[in-house]
Order: C-alpha cells, then structure tokens, then sequence
C-alpha cells in the first residue's frame, strides 16, 4: 500500500488488487453506473484487470491516476479520488467516485481539494480539466467549489453523449 496524501479524514492510497472486491462494488454502484457509465464489470477478475489496465498502468505511465480513498479512523474504503490523463483532453482530468453511503458527507471535495494541491506541489501540475454529465448537479456543483469554471460542451465520440468540460489553473 502506498500511501499519497492524508486528510482530516482521509487517506488517499494507490490501488493495489487487493482492492478488486472494493474495485467491484464502486464500479457497480449506482452512481457510477449513472453519471460515469458501465464498465462491464461482472466479477472481481474483471475488477483485477480494471485495476491492472487503469489505475497500476497509469501510476507506471503518468506518475498518477485514481487512488482509493479510505477513512482513518477504520481503514474502509469508500471512493477513489485522482488524475486521470485522457488522450482527448489538453489536461489532466480529476476524476471522483463514492460509494452510495459516503456520498453528500464531503469526502469527495475533501479529497479532490488535497488531490489538487498535491497535484501542484509534487508534480508540477498546474491545470486540470473535469468532464461530467450535464445532469450529474452534484459533480457539477462540487467543481464549480473547487474554483473549476464551466469551458464548454461536447460531445464524446465512442458514446456519442453530450459531456461538460470544466477547467482550472492555479
């Protein structure tokens, strides 16, 4: 387990395979489901090679990429929190999730906000860009608090759906 930044209440670690039971209840919750699509998950194998082929592959690749969020005081995780980097995007994205009984308690900003910090101070990075639904209200809502600012819509080519662009620089 390697551990990226701690917060109040958080610790934001690196995904490991350990995590493909955790990997596989977020990847189906309904929240993800709904606001970042399905990711055709249907066994904690599947939820190995998501991890293998995303987050591990990104850490190697960038440097970066989705970390677990876990609570302190138990060490249960609840979401992951971290930059993604998206062929289709001039920067990095950050990119949230929560399972369904951590949602509204403000883990997310909490760890987006700390995400972004490190992000600047240990790697240099000083612009991020977000994507999200039109109707994902609470995403939108959380980015608009973390100083993002609304750069435009489009359409994202393999889904064919409308996204929103948000942007930051520090």
């Amino acid at each position: 387990m390697k551990k990226i930044l701690e917060t109040e209440r958080l610790i934001l670690r690196e995904l490991n395979i350990q995590d493909a039971e955790f990997m596989f209840k977020l990847l189906n919750s309904p929240g993800w489901i709904k606001y970042i699509g399905d990711r055709n998950i249907k066994s904690t194998k599947d939820a190995v090679d998501y991890i293998q082929k995303g987050p591990l592959l990104s850490y190697a690749a960038n440097g970066f990429g989705l970390y677990a969020l876990e609570l302190k005081e138990s060490k249960l995780s609840i979401g992951v929190c971290g930059l993604l980097k998206r062929d289709y995007l001039e920067f990095v994205d950050i990119g949230f999730a929560l399972l369904t009984d951590y949602e509204a308690k403000g883990y997310a900003y909490e760890a987006a906000h700390a995400c972004i910090n490190y992000s600047k101070e240990k790697l240099n990075i000083s612009s991020f860009a977000a994507i999200t639904l039109p109707t994902n209200n609470r995403s939108i809502q959380l980015l608009l608090r973390l100083g993002f600012l609304f750069n435009k819509n489009f359409i994202f080519e393999s889904t064919n759906e409308e996204l929103q662009l948000y942007t930051l620089s520090l």
